[in-house]
């Protein structure tokens, strides 16, 4: 009897021994002990190497003298600045190509994707012949072929006029700005406080929605709201607005903003390659609505425009949000091919510092670092909206 009580005591402990869920934290301890042990041999092993050869491992050089300028920046540098503020040009210029491709390349996919699920023949057809062409052609090879139409261009006294106060050249794109302002933060601060309040009002539409059936008017007086407050803000300063356009001087331009050539070639090849993805990803969410849906909204006397706004899109962005949240994080990682065309980018003002301090692992660590808090960002960020606009129920 008293084996048998001391088995019954100890069954508890042996069924959790034998259980799933041991086995689990087991095998999940030592994945994690192989994982932990495999970086600090790697480090360990690296660190030895490093010294063994003379050099210096850390971060200190990040305060050191970079000794070389970049071309294009966003704030002062100089060739006296660190290397710390030399990356953090270069991490600069990548933003704004990922900021200024994501939204050009997904307001061309959002149209091309709706033009090939178009009645209309000649648009279904062209744009599915730049969805097979730009898809199915390298991205390097179409950001070269870019950069070389564009030196091929004239130079600025024979420049291609555009658009009125807009110029192409071989120098790049030449177009106005508008003079900066105090009043220009104000402005600022009110568009962000009026996304904030369409955010409120759509969530307060959602929640009488789900309470009572009826939801409150949301677009036009969120867009009232985000265009609003900007605008009394800047008319109650006295609407200031000065347009530095750029004028032909001689043997070059003056005035306004150029866009290098390699910026044009980078922006126009990331764009036209992500927006034939996108435009695929839009095609199969719209076509993923059920045809019953547009037949009803056609019996409720809507008209076309008013159907794909209304009633598919939205139902399409559940769709349509998961697989382009991939293709945002693939043009945020593709705009490192920068470096082949000389656009200093973060890859290619690292490059230059790991050949001047040899300071390789540290730097590419940086790099990695810095790509991997941007595409977990994106990622949060989408992730977030597609949580917004999921089905409730």
């Amino acid at each position: 009897m008293p084996q048998a009580a001391a088995r019954g005591d100890a069954s508890p402990v042996v069924a959790f021994l034998e259980s799933q869920t041991f086995r689990a934290i087991v095998y999940q301890f030592f994945t994690a002990g192989t994982v932990a042990f495999l970086l600090w041999y790697v480090s360990t092993n690296a660190a030895d190497n490093l010294v063994r050869q003379g050099i210096a491992t850390g971060f200190s050089f990040l305060q050191q003298e970079a000794g070389y300028d970049v071309g294009e920046k966003w704030i002062e540098h100089s060739a006296r600045d660190s290397y710390a503020q030399t990356i953090l040009v270069g991490l600069l210029n990548t933003l704004y190509v990922s900021v200024l491709g994501v939204i050009l390349a997904t307001l061309l996919g959002t149209l091309l994707g709706i033009a090939r699920v178009s009645r209309n023949w000649l648009s279904a057809k062209l744009s599915a012949a730049y969805v097979e062409v730009f898809r199915n052609t390298p991205l390097l090879l179409q950001i070269i072929f870019w950069y070389a139409l564009l030196r091929q261009l004239p130079p600025p006294r024979q420049a291609l006029d555009l658009l009125p106060g807009v110029f192409l050249t071989n120098r790049g794109l030449i177009h106005p700005t508008i003079v900066s302002d105090p009043i220009h933060l104000w402005i600022l601060g009110g568009l962000i406080l009026g996304v904030a309040l369409s955010v409120l009002l759509v969530r307060r539409s959602r929640l009488r929605r789900e309470k009572t059936g009826k939801a409150l008017p949301v677009f036009w007086p969120s867009a009232a709201t985000i265009t609003g407050l900007p605008l009394l803000i800047w008319i109650a300063w006295g609407m200031p607005f000065t347009l530095d356009v750029p004028a032909l001087r001689g043997f070059n331009f003056t005035g306004g903003t150029y866009q290098s050539p390699e910026l044009v070639a980078l922006v126009t090849g990331l764009v036209t390659y992500i927006s034939a993805f996108i435009a695929e990803i839009v095609r199969s969410g719209i076509e993923s609505v059920g045809h019953g849906q547009r037949e009803a909204a056609r019996s409720l006397g809507l008209r076309e425009g008013h159907i794909l706004r209304l009633v598919v899109l939205p139902q399409a962005l559940r769709v349509i949000v998961p697989p382009l949240t991939g293709q945002y994080l693939n043009l945020v990682k593709d705009s490192s091919l920068a470096v082949y065309i000389g656009y200093p980018d973060l890859v290619s003002v690292s490059n230059t510092a790991v050949n001047q301090t040899g300071q390789a692992v540290e730097i590419i660590f940086l790099m990695m670092l810095v790509y991997l808090t941007i595409s977990l960002s994106i990622s949060l960020l989408m992730n977030w909206y597609n949580r917004a606009i999921a089905l409730r129920g």
